[in-house]
C-alpha cells in the first residue's frame, strides 16, 4: 500500500487542509510530523466550517486514526480546547481516533510569553512576523534538552525535575527582557492539573505506525507552513522553526525513510506570504487586491491578511526538488477567474544576471526581480468544477504551462474550499 506525505510548496495556507481531508478517505491513519498551533487549516464539510490548528485534518472522518508526531511542537492547553470545540461540531475524538506520541515537546506558557516579548523589542526590519504561540522557543527548548515532553506528564519527580532544568534558562533570560520570573509551583499545579487529560491519547506512536505498516494500512503524512518557511531552506531567518520539506515526514513520527512512497505538494495557482520576508511576485496594486480579496485571504490562526502576487514556477520548481515532489495539487484555480492577462514568473534578475532559482543569501533575495512570462486569462467559471471537461481551454492551458515550468505534474485540482470540488488526475495512494 502507497504512503502519501503531503507538504505546501510555498509560504503555506496553499489549502493543505482541504486536500488532506479529501486524501483521508483513501487513508487508515493521519499523522502530523512538525509545527505547532500557529497553522490553522480550514475545511468546509457539507457547508460547516472546521477551523484546525493542532489537530491533524484527517480528525473529521470517521474510522480513521489521527497521529500528534513527535516533531510537533503541543500546547496542551489549546489541544484539549480544540478537541472541546471540534466534538460540539459532531465529531467524535476519543483514545481510539486520536494518539499524541509520548515523546511530544510541549508548549508552555512561557514559551509564548518568551515569543512575544522578543518580537516586541525586534526593530523594525529585524521581527520575523511570528505568530506569537511559542513554537520557535519550544523548538529550542527541544534542541536544548530542556523541553518537557507528553511522557514527562505522568511522573511527579519527573515533572519536577524538567521544570527545574527549564527554569534555570527560562528565568535569567526573562530578567534580561524585562519580564517577571516564572512561578515554579503554579506552573506545576497547570501542569498537573491538564496531564489527565493528555495522558489519555499518548501511546509510543512509533510502534503503532510500523504496525499499521506491516499490517498494509495506508499512511497520510499531513505538513504545516510551506517549504519556503523550511528553517533550512526557506527564506531565512523569516522562516519557522522547523524542517517543514517532505523528508521530515518520516522523522517527525518515528519512521524510516522507507515509509514514504509519494510526495504531494500543495500549491496556490498565485502566491501569498504571511509576515514578513522577501516576496518577489508580491502586487500592491489592483491585480493583487483582486486577489485578496477572490481569495479570502486572511490566516486562519491570526486573522492577518496575507500578501499576494503572481505565480512564481521558479520558486515552485525549486520547492520541488527539494522536497522530492511527485505532484502537485494546484489550488485556488478559480480566483483566477476573470483576468485577462496571467503572469508568471519564471525566473529573476540579479545585478545584471539572469537566475532560475531563488539564492540563499537574504542581501541577494531582496535584490531579485521577477522575470515574467504572460499568458491569457479566462473568462469563464472555473469553481466546483470536478472535471477537465468543466474546465475552460484558457485554464487547461495555464494549468499545462505551470507543469511545463515547474517540471512537475497536477495531480489534483482545487477548484473551491467544498471537499468535492477536487478534479483527480493522478491518485497518490495508487500502488
Amino acid at each position: 500500500m502507497a504512503n502519501v506525505v503531503v507538504v505546501g510548496a510555498q509560504w503555506g495556507d496553499e489549502g493543505k487542509g482541504k486536500i488532506v481531508d479529501w486524501l483521508s478517505e483513501r487513508a487508515d491513519v493521519i499523522c502530523r510530523f512538525q509545527g505547532g498551533h500557529n497553522a490553522g487549516h480550514t475545511l468546509v464539510i457539507d457547508g460547516e466550517v472546521f477551523k484546525l490548528h493542532a489537530l491533524p485534518s484527517g480528525v473529521v472522518r470517521k474510522g480513521k486514526l489521527s497521529v500528534i508526531g513527535n516533531g510537533v511542537v503541543l500546547d496542551p492547553w489549546h489541544l484539549l480546547k480544540e478537541i472541546g470545540t471540534i466534538r460540539d461540531q459532531g465529531v467524535e475524538i476519543t483514545p481510539e481516533t486520536l494518539m499524541i506520541a509520548e515523546n511530544t515537546p510541549l508548549i508552555l506558557p512561557f514559551h509564548g510569553e518568551l515569543d512575544r516579548a522578543r518580537e516586541e523589542a525586534a526593530s523594525k526590519g529585524t521581527k520575523i512576523g511570528t505568530t506569537g504561540r511559542g513554537i520557535g522557543p519550544a523548538y529550542e527548548d527541544k534542541v536544548g534538552r530542556r523541553v518537557i515532553r507528553v511522557a514527562d506528564l505522568a511522573d511527579a519527580a519527573t515533572l519536577e525535575a524538567r521544570v527545574d532544568r527549564a527554569l534555570q534558562h527560562h528565568n535569567p533570560l526573562r530578567k534580561g527582557l524585562g519580564v517577571e520570573e516564572i512561578d515554579r509551583e503554579a506552573l506545576l499545579d497547570q501542569l498537573k492539573e491538564i496531564a489527565p487529560g493528555i495522558l489519555e491519547y499518548a501511546a509510543p506512536v512509533w510502534k503503532v505506525l510500523s504496525e499499521k505498516r506491516k499490517a498494509g494500512k495506508r499512511i497520510l503524512f499531513e505538513g504545516a507552513q510551506g517549504a519556503l518557511l523550511d528553517i533550512d531552506f526557506g527564506t531565512y531567518p523569516f522562516v519557522t522553526s522547523s524542517n517543514v520539506i517532505a523528508g521530515q515526514a518520516a522523522t517527525g513520527v518515528g519512521m524510516g525513510p522507507g515509509a514514504v512512497d509519494y510526495v504531494l505538494g500543495i500549491v496556490k495557482a498565485y502566491t501569498t506570504r504571511v509576515g514578513e520576508g522577501p516576496f518577489p511576485t508580491e502586487l500592491h496594486d489592483d491585480d493583487g487586491q483582486r486577489l485578496g480579496e477572490r481569495g479570502h485571504e486572511f490566516g486562519t490562526t491570526t486573522g492577518r491578511k496575507r500578501r499576494c502576487g503572481w505565480f512564481d514556477a521558479a520558486l515552485v520548481r525549486q520547492t520541488c526538488a527539494i522536497s522530492g515532489i511527485n505532484g502537485i495539487c494546484l489550488t485556488k484555480l478559480d480566483v483566477l477567474d476573470g483576468f485577462d492577462t496571467l503572469k508568471i514568473c519564471v525566473g529573476y534578475e540579479l545585478d545584471g544576471k539572469t537566475l532560475d532559482y531563488l539564492p540563499t543569501a537574504a542581501d541577494e533575495q531582496a535584490r531579485c526581480t521577477p522575470v515574467y512570462e504572460e499568458i491569457p486569462g479566462w473568462s469563464e467559471s472555473t469553481e466546483g468544477a470536478r472535471s477537465w471537461n468543466d474546465l475552460p481551454a484558457g485554464a487547461i492551458k495555464y494549468v499545462k504551462r505551470v507543469e511545463e515550468l515547474i517540471g512537475c505534474p497536477v495531480a489534483l485540482l482545487s477548484t473551491s474550499p467544498e471537499r468535492e470540488d477536487t478534479i483527480l488526475v493522478t491518485d497518490p495512494f495508487a500502488d
